[in-house]
C-alpha cells in the first residue's frame, strides 16, 4: 500500500542522494522482496546514521512504494509499483511543478518507443490483447467505456513490448494523464463521434503491430495523440 505523501515529513527534495541512501538501496538490493529489514535500531547502528536520519529515508521508501511497514510486524521490501511514482506526479501537478501538457509530451516519446519495440517484437500473444482492447473500444456502448477501453489498449501496448522500465515508467504518467483527458472531455462534454474518432485513431497502431513495422507504429502512435490533441484544443463548437 502506498504511503499518502502528505506522511513523508520532509519535501522529497531536500533528502540528498547520499552514502546513507546508496548503503540502504543497496542492503534492499540484497535482502530481495518480501524481506522484512533489521529493526530500526539496529539498521541504523549497521548504517552509521542517527535513527532520524534513517526514518526520513525509510518514510519516503514507503512512500515510493518499495517499503512496506506492517504496524507490529516491521518494515518488508516490496516490488516497486509505478503508484508510487505516479503518487509524485500527482502532487507535482497538483502543486503546479509540472504541467499536464509537459507531462503529455514525455508520455507521447515514451509510446512512440513503446509501439516501435513491441512491432519489432512481434508477440502474437501480447499484441493479441491489443487487438481485444480495440475490439472493446468498437463496441463500447458509453463515454466510460471507451475510456476504459482506451486505457486497456495501452496498457497491452505497453506490456507487449517486453520492457520493463519502459513499461514502469509509461504505467506511472498513464494514470495521471488518464484522470487529466477524462476531467477535460468531461469538461468539453461527451462528443457524439468520440468512438468513432477513438477506434480510427488507434487501429493504424494495430495494423502496424500485427505488420511488424516499427516505423509505421511508431508514426501511428504519434498520428494517434495528435488526434487528440486537436480535438481537445478546437472550441466546442467548431469539434467535428
Amino acid at each position: 500500500m502506498v504511503v499518502p505523501f502528505r506522511q513523508v515529513v520532509r519535501p522529497i527534495e531536500v533528502i540528498a542522494v547520499d552514502a546513507v541512501s546508496d548503503a540502504l538501496a543497496g542492503l534492499i538490493r540484497d535482502l530481495g522482496e518480501g524481506a522484512r529489514l533489521p529493526a530500526e535500531r539496529e539498521l541504523a547502528e549497521r548504517l552509521g546514521v542517527s535513527r532520524t536520519a534513517l526514518r526520513d529515508r525509510l518514510r519516503l521508501l514507503e512512500a515510493f512504494g518499495v517499503l512496506n511497514r506492517r504496524q507490529g510486524s516491521g518494515t518488508y521490501v516490496q516490488r516497486l509499483d509505478p503508484q508510487g511514482l505516479e503518487a509524485a506526479l500527482d502532487l507535482a501537478l497538483s502543486a503546479s511543478h509540472l504541467t499536464i501538457e509537459s507531462l503529455h509530451s514525455v508520455r507521447v516519446a515514451l509510446e512512440r518507443q513503446a509501439a516501435r519495440e513491441a512491432a519489432r517484437r512481434g508477440d502474437p500473444v501480447a499484441i493479441a490483447h491489443v487487438g481485444k482492447a480495440l475490439a472493446d473500444m468498437e463496441a463500447a456502448a458509453t463515454a466510460e467505456d471507451i475510456d476504459h477501453a482506451d486505457f486497456a489498449f495501452h496498457q497491452a501496448l505497453l506490456h507487449a513490448t517486453g520492457n520493463a522500465a519502459l513499461t514502469f515508467f509509461a504505467d506511472a504518467m498513464t494514470g495521471v494523464l488518464f484522470r487529466a483527458v477524462r476531467q477535460r472531455r468531461d469538461r468539453l462534454k461527451t462528443h457524439p463521434r468520440d468512438k468513432e474518432v477513438s477506434v480510427a485513431a488507434h487501429r493504424p497502431l494495430y495494423e502496424a503491430l500485427l505488420a511488424g513495422d516499427a516505423d509505421a507504429a511508431g508514426q501511428a502512435s504519434d498520428d494517434h495523440f495528435q488526434v487528440w490533441h486537436d480535438l481537445f484544443t478546437q472550441p466546442t463548437m467548431e469539434r467535428p
